[in-house]
């Protein structure tokens, strides 16, 4: 008898189990097919739990995610409620009196502009904001290579009113990558270096896959399951992620590190089309190029 001749015979015979063995059924008998019940509903307790642990913001913590359109840049916006002393994160240049009119509207007092590395695909508004707002002081890792007020390194904190935002070396995508962490809240800005069901290219500007591998994995992946991951981007029109959702269903950073630095040597990305531009701006802390008024 073939083995597959062997399954089906057991499949068409009823199975006596201890009732124990089964969390998620009453029943004592599992007939054909009910292991693929089994099975889903598992998953189905698992999915539960990965959406009900979720952690709210406490009532003095402002946030607010902002868009640009054209470089698909997610620029996020966090205060204190009550000493409305606020942080921005990968502002965007041409969003830049957007996000100084919205201060402004909003009564906060804009006291860093992050960066969470030196960005390829748009020019920071960390300069022109710099302008719009005085006393504004940007803030990049130390190791990017870009000029800044104030150069942060592994495990330095940004302080806003009561809250504190911990900068996490997380290098891969480029050498100056950096991941902000408020712990208290339960959320992360991961950048380039994780994105959601993906993550961001390493074949230009010191990029290493293994580097980036490590990075997720020892710094973002070792934060709790239910922390809200933020990306720099994305191109479907997701939002937001967990470390729990990424852990289970990113398609390259589940794989084993040396799966995943080959799908990466062979993603075949086009030229970036900023790169020319926006690189040597950022170095500049966005100062280049910034619009007549």
């Amino acid at each position: 008898m073939t083995i597959v001749n062997r399954i089906l015979t057991a499949s068409r015979k009823v199975l006596r189990l201890p009732s124990r063995s089964l969390a998620t059924t009453q029943a004592m008998f599992i007939k054909p097919g009910a292991f693929v019940k089994i099975a889903q509903s598992t998953s189905s307790l698992r999915n539960v739990t990965m959406l009900t642990e979720r952690k709210p913001f406490s009532p003095d913590f402002f946030f607010r995610q902002l868009f640009d359109e054209k470089s698909w840049t997610y620029t996020y916006l966090l205060a204190d409620i009550n000493s409305k002393e606020a942080i921005l994160i990968d502002p965007v240049l041409q969003q830049a009196k957007r996000d100084a009119q919205l201060m402004q509207e909003l009564g906060l007092k804009l006291t860093y502009a992050l960066n969470t590395h030196m960005h390829a695909d748009h020019i920071t508004g960390t300069g022109y904001l710099k302008q719009l707002l005085p006393g504004t002081v940007s803030a990049i890792s130390e190791a990017s290579g870009a000029k800044a007020d104030k150069h942060l390194k592994d495990n330095e904190v940004v302080q806003f009113g009561r809250f504190e935002v911990r900068a996490l070396c997380t290098p891969g995508h480029t050498n100056g990558c950096m991941t902000f962490v408020v712990e208290e809240q339960g959320i992360a800005f991961t950048g380039d270096t994780l994105l959601i069901r993906g993550c961001g290219r390493t074949d230009f500007q010191e990029g290493n896959s293994r580097s980036l591998y490590k990075s997720v994995h020892e710094k973002i992946f070792t934060l709790p399951d239910n922390f809200r991951l933020f990306p720099a981007h994305d191109y479907k029109g997701n939002m937001e992620t967990t470390v729990a959702e990424e852990k289970l269903y990113n398609p390259r950073l589940t794989k084993d590190i040396d799966a995943f630095v080959e799908i990466m040597e062979n993603l075949n990305l086009p030229y970036p089309t900023m790169i020319d531009q926006a690189v040597p701006a950022n170095r500049e802390c966005g100062l280049y190029d910034i619009p007549k008024e």
